[in-house]
């Protein structure tokens, strides 16, 4: 009884006090390990968009290195007796309907660009080598959609812009290192140095696979001035991503709350984007210049040896411009206004007129003729690469839902087409007409081709 009335004292834990040392001590750790977490983050997050940027410059590389190597030998590929002939991408985004499913139009892709460059190299006739450049073609126009659309699955929008950039810098990159590869390899013959370039379409599965991050891993990333960048600053949903089977992203072109777009839908939206944005990208002037002879200048004189020479040359000097200006946003230079997009297209169709009456009557001094004709290619580079990246980079920025969005990056690639495909129109008989001026004068090169 005695020891059920004894009451045990209460047991109480008295709080634990911290001189300011310590406590000091304690809010510096605590405060260096948030430091230290969010320096972390920070760390991944820009691996992430090195790796990112490292991605579309392959994709744009690898997907035009093929088709640039084709045109950089066409003189060798293509018998002068016959027309050089170029085949439109085909207008894939005004057709699609449904998801979008990038594995299988990689893998389409690069099944595509190996059989062509190995139809290419095996064949002699022209027929089979019409198809494979046809190949190589829609490969290259099929590819460019895909990771034009692509980019669009990136959050926020200065995460697909940074992905356009470096895409548009990669098909920069594809016109020197295609003109120069067949600059180095065509002493080899058609048959080894265009079947050496066929293993190069693998890089592009593999990038997508090993390289490229996952939409997800950069959503987070937050710019403190959107301005500064150039990039809008109103919010951005993404493009739904689905996991699937065997690693594939399938990406919805709408969220399934929406209804698909109607052909009237799409018409829509093309028509502010015809003068903005696919009228500068379809006026694609066709150069034709006059060919100066190797003695009228010291310098070209020990660069070419022979008449075929001069194609692979002016193509080196062309698409070397065109890759500076086409990384100039990757190089961080500000990307132009929306309203000065067309200038550079004005600029094309001067220098078209420049160097055609040129050809016609021969008003450059022919001592100066070669430096000249140098200059003229390298400014029309520029133009042709400004105007590349910045219809592509302002197009992708403009408000829009995700499904309108991807819609509008691959739908712009239709002008693009087009302005190829009317230049190589113009080009016959434009070529004819100013031969025989030429041959008028006494000049007798042209001929020769």
């Amino acid at each position: 009884m005695s020891a059920r009335l004894e009451q045990q004292p209460e047991q109480f834990e008295l709080p634990t006090f911290m001189d300011p040392e310590t406590r000091l001590e304690e809010d510096e750790r605590l405060l260096s390990q948030s430091e230290n977490d969010k320096s972390a983050e920070m760390r991944k997050q820009q691996r992430s968009l090195l790796r990112l940027s490292l991605s579309f410059f392959l994709f744009g590389l690898i997907n035009n290195v093929l088709y640039v190597i084709i045109l950089s030998a066409a003189l060798d590929l293509v018998p002068p007796v016959h027309p050089q002939s170029i085949v439109a991408k085909f207008s894939w985004p005004y057709i699609l309907k449904g998801r979008i499913r990038y594995v299988r139009r990689l893998v389409g892709c690069c099944f595509l660009s190996v059989m062509g460059m190995i139809v290419v190299a095996t064949s002699d006739g022209l027929s089979p080598r019409l198809f494979g450049i046809g190949c190589a073609s829609l490969a290259s126009g099929l590819g460019e959609v895909t990771f034009l659309q692509l980019s669009t699955t990136f959050h926020p929008p200065s995460v697909a812009g940074r992905g356009v950039g470096y895409f548009a810098s990669g098909t920069g990159a594809a016109g020197l290192v295609g003109a120069f590869l067949w600059w180095e390899l065509r002493g080899l013959g058609v048959r080894i140095g265009v079947g050496l370039s066929s293993v190069l379409p693998f890089v592009i599965p593999l990038t997508y696979f090993l390289l490229l991050p996952r939409p997800n891993e950069l959503s987070s990333l937050v710019f403190s001035d959107p301005e500064e960048a150039g990039l809008p600053s109103s919010e951005y949903t993404p493009l739904p991503v689905l996991e699937e089977d065997a690693g594939e992203v399938v990406v919805e072109t709408a969220p399934l709350t929406a209804k698909t777009l109607s052909l009237s839908d799409k018409w829509e939206l093309l028509k502010p984007m015809l003068p903005r944005y696919m009228a500068p990208l379809c006026v694609a002037p066709t150069l034709v210049y006059p060919i100066p002879t190797p003695d009228s200048s010291p310098v070209f004189g020990r660069i070419v040896h022979s008449i075929r020479d001069y194609y692979p040359l002016w193509q080196l000097v062309y698409q070397s411009t065109v890759f500076l200006s086409r990384s100039s946003l990757s190089l961080g230079l500000p990307a132009l206004p929306t309203r000065a997009i067309p200038i550079p297209s004005v600029i094309q169709g001067l220098l078209l007129a420049i160097l055609s009456s040129e050809s016609a009557l021969g008003y450059f001094p022919d001592a100066l003729a070669p430096g000249l004709v140098f200059c003229l290619i390298s400014v029309e580079g520029i133009c042709g690469g400004l105007s590349y990246v910045n219809a592509y980079f302002r197009a992708g920025l403009e408000p829009a839902n995700a499904q309108e969005r991807a819609f509008k990056m691959g739908a712009i690639g239709l002008a693009d087409s087009l302005g190829i495909l009317a230049a190589s129109l113009v080009a016959m008989p434009t070529e004819v007409a100013l031969c025989r001026a030429q041959v008028g004068r006494g000049r007798l090169l042209c001929q020769e081709l």
